[in-house]
C-alpha cells in the first residue's frame, strides 16, 4: 500500500485541479456582479476575461514550471504550486474588486502546473508501455473532478459566493500536507538537467520538443482535438437549451453522466484495450469514435438520443491518453517536464481559441436572420477538425525513443 500512496496523490492533485474549476463556476456570475455591482451582461464579459488571463498564463509559464520540475524535481513543484493555490483560493474568497480577482486568476493560472507536473511524475513512474494506461488514470481522475467539481459548487454556494473558494483552498491546503509525507521524488542525477530559460518559455519549449522526430506533427494534432473536443464543454449548455429545451438541471446531469463516461473508460477499460490494440490503433479508433459522435451530435433532435450517444463520445476520448502515451515515450527522461509543460501550453492556447470558435458557429446556425438553423453545427465543425487529426495522424511516421540530453 505503501507504494500506492504517491500514485493515490497524483490523482487527488488531478481531482483537486479539475474540480477546483467547477467548484467555484456556479458562483463566479453572482461574485462578479457582487464585487461590480453590474449585470449579469457585464458579469459574463468579465467571466470571459477571468477564463481567458488563466489560459494565457498557462500558455505563458507551463514551460516554465515543466523545465523547473526537470531541474528541481517533481515534488517541490507540485507541493509548492499547491500550497500557492491553497492561498490563491483565499485570496479570491476575500477579494471584493474585480482586480484581486484577476490577481488570483493570474496566480492561478501560473501554478495550474499540479496537471502537467502530475503527468510527468506518473510518466516518471512508468514502464513505457504503461505510460499511455498510467495517462489513462489521470484522465479518469480529471473526469472525476470534472463531474464533482459543479456539483459540490452548487452545495457549498447555498452557503454563500466565498464558500466554494473556501473549500478549495482546504482540499489543496490538505493534498499538500499529505503530498509532503507521502510523494518521493522522481527526478535523479541520471535524469536532472540544467534549468535552461531559451527552452522554459513556451517558444523556445516548442521549438525544443518539436525538434524531436515526429513530435510536430503530434503537438499540432494534440491543438486541434482539444479544439475539436472542447465543444462539449464550450457549447453544450446553449446546445441542450435550445435543440432540447433542457433546463440547468438537466444540463449539469447530462454533463456529470458525460465525465462519469469519461472516468469508467479511462480508469478501467482503457488498459485492457491498449493492450489488445496498441497505442497507435487506439489513437486511430478514438478519433474515428469522435467524428462518427460529432456527426451524430450535429443532427440529433431528441434529448434522448443525446444522452444515448454518452457510451460513444466517451470511448473516443481513448485517443487522448494514447496520443499522449506516444509523446511520452519519445521524449527523453530529462525531458518529461518539458513536455508536459509545452502540451500544457498547447492546450492553454486551444483553450483560448476554441471557445471563439465554437460559441460563434453555434451563433450563426441559431441566429433568427441566418437561413440555416442548425444548432448542432458546432459538432459538425469538430467532426471535421477530427477528420484533420487522422489525416496528419496517420501520415506521421513512428516516432523513436529520444535519449537523455
Amino acid at each position: 500500500m505503501q507504494n500506492c500512496l504517491p500514485v493515490i496523490f497524483i490523482l487527488i492533485t488531478v481531482v483537486i485541479d479539475s474540480m477546483g474549476i467547477g467548484l467555484i463556476m456556479p458562483v463566479m456570475p453572482d461574485l462578479i456582479q457582487e464585487v461590480e455591482g453590474q449585470g449579469i451582461g457585464a458579469a459574463a464579459v468579465w467571466g470571459g476575461i477571468l477564463a481567458t488571463i488563466f489560459a494565457a498564463m498557462q500558455f505563458l509559464f507551463g514551460p516554465t514550471v515543466g523545465n523547473l520540475s526537470d531541474r528541481y524535481g517533481r515534488r517541490p513543484v507540485l507541493i509548492i504550486s499547491l500550497v500557492i493555490m491553497a492561498f490563491d483560493y483565499v485570496l479570491m474568497a476575500l477579494a471584493h474588486t474585480i482586480w484581486l480577482l484577476i490577481i488570483g486568476r493570474i496566480i492561478g493560472g501560473i501554478t495550474a502546473a499540479t496537471q502537467s507536473t502530475s503527468a510527468a511524475y506518473m510518466a516518471d513512474i512508468s514502464k513505457p508501455e504503461e505510460k499511455a494506461a498510467n495517462f489513462g488514470l489521470i484522465g479518469a481522475a480529471f473526469g472525476v473532478g470534472f463531474v464533482l467539481g459543479p456539483l459540490l459548487g452548487g452545495v457549498l454556494a447555498e452557503f454563500g459566493t466565498r464558500a466554494p473558494f473556501w473549500a478549495a483552498a482546504a482540499l489543496a491546503a490538505a493534498n499538500a500536507i499529505f503530498g509532503y509525507y507521502v510523494l518521493p521524488e522522481t527526478v535523479t542525477d541520471r535524469i536532472r538537467r540544467p534549468l535552461e530559460w531559451r527552452r522554459a518559455n513556451p517558444l523556445g519549449a516548442f521549438k525544443n520538443i518539436g525538434a524531436l522526430p515526429g513530435l510536430k506533427r503530434l503537438m499540432l494534432i494534440t491543438f486541434v482535438y482539444t479544439v475539436a473536443f472542447f465543444v462539449y464543454p464550450g457549447v453544450w449548455a446553449y446546445f441542450g437549451a435550445e435543440r432540447f429545451g433542457w433546463g440547468p438541471g438537466m444540463i449539469g446531469l447530462s454533463l456529470a453522466v458525460f465525465g462519469i463516461g469519461i472516468a469508467i473508460v479511462q480508469g478501467l477499460l482503457i488498459k485492457p484495450i491498449l493492450n489488445r490494440i496498441g497505442e497507435r490503433n487506439a489513437v486511430i479508433a478514438g478519433l474515428s469514435i469522435d467524428v462518427a459522435a460529432f456527426v451524430l451530435l450535429g443532427f440529433v433532435t431528441q434529448g434522448w438520443i443525446a444522452l444515448a450517444l454518452t457510451p460513444l463520445t466517451a470511448l473516443g476520448s481513448i485517443a487522448g491518453p494514447a496520443l499522449q502515451g506516444i509523446m511520452s515515450r519519445t521524449a527523453a527522461d530529462d525531458q518529461q517536464g518539458e513536455l508536459q509543460g509545452t502540451v500544457t501550453s498547447i492546450n492553454a492556447v486551444a483553450t483560448i481559441v476554441a471557445p471563439l470558435l465554437v460559441t460563434q458557429t453555434f451563433w450563426y446556425f441559431t441566429a433568427a436572420e441566418n437561413t440555416i438553423y442548425l444548432p448542432g453545427a458546432p459538432f459538425l465543425l469538430s467532426a471535421v477538425l477530427t477528420i484533420g487529426c487522422i489525416f496528419v495522424f496517420v501520415q506521421t511516421p513512428r516516432p523513436k525513443r529520444a535519449r537523455a540530453m
